[in-house]
C-alpha cells in the first residue's frame, strides 16, 4: 500500500491540478499550535474539495464541554467519546456535496480522506466515519 503523501501526489495527478502537497509536522506541539496548525489543514481541504468539483458544508465541529462533557467525560445521554478530538477543537465532520447531491456514503469522501492523509491528518474513513477529519493529539484521533 502506498503512503499517505504518495496516495496525495496520485490524487493531484488524477485532477491534473498542480499544487504542492504540504505534510505537516505536529508531534511536540502545544494544544494551542496543534489547534492553529489543524485549521491550516483544513483550508486545504476545503480548497482541494472545491477544486475537485466538491462542495462542503460543516457538520460536527466544537462539542462544547457544557453540553458534551468535558475530555475525559461523557454526560449521560450525548453521543461522543469522551477523549474526542472535536472536544479539543481538532476534529471537524463535513457534508459532501457533488452535482448538487449530498452524499453520505464514507466511500464517496475517499479522495477527501486521501488526500486529508497526505498532510498528515487522521480520516475517520479508516474506522467508517467518512466524513471525520481529525489529527492525532496525545494518542487520540
Amino acid at each position: 500500500m502506498l503512503d499517505p503523501p504518495q496516495l496525495g501526489s496520485l490524487i493531484m495527478k488524477k485532477y491534473k491540478k498542480p499544487k504542492v502537497v504540504r505534510r505537516y509536522i505536529l508531534e511536540g506541539l502545544s494544544l494551542g499550535d496543534t489547534q492553529r496548525v489543524f485549521t491550516l489543514m483544513i483550508a486545504d481541504l476545503i480548497e482541494f474539495a472545491y477544486e475537485t468539483g466538491y462542495e462542503l458544508t460543516f457538520g460536527d465541529a466544537y462539542r462544547d464541554p457544557r453540553a458534551f462533557g468535558r475530555v475525559g467525560n461523557n454526560k449521560p445521554g450525548v453521543y461522543g467519546r469522551a477523549r474526542s478530538t472535536h472536544k479539543r477543537r481538532l476534529a471537524v465532520d463535513f457534508n459532501l456535496f457533488k452535482e448538487g447531491s449530498y452524499l453520505t456514503q464514507s466511500a464517496d469522501y475517499l479522495p477527501l480522506g486521501i488526500y486529508w492523509e497526505s498532510l498528515g491528518g487522521s480520516w475517520g474513513g479508516r474506522f467508517n466515519d467518512g466524513n471525520h477529519f481529525s489529527i492525532k493529539y496525545k494518542g487520540v484521533r
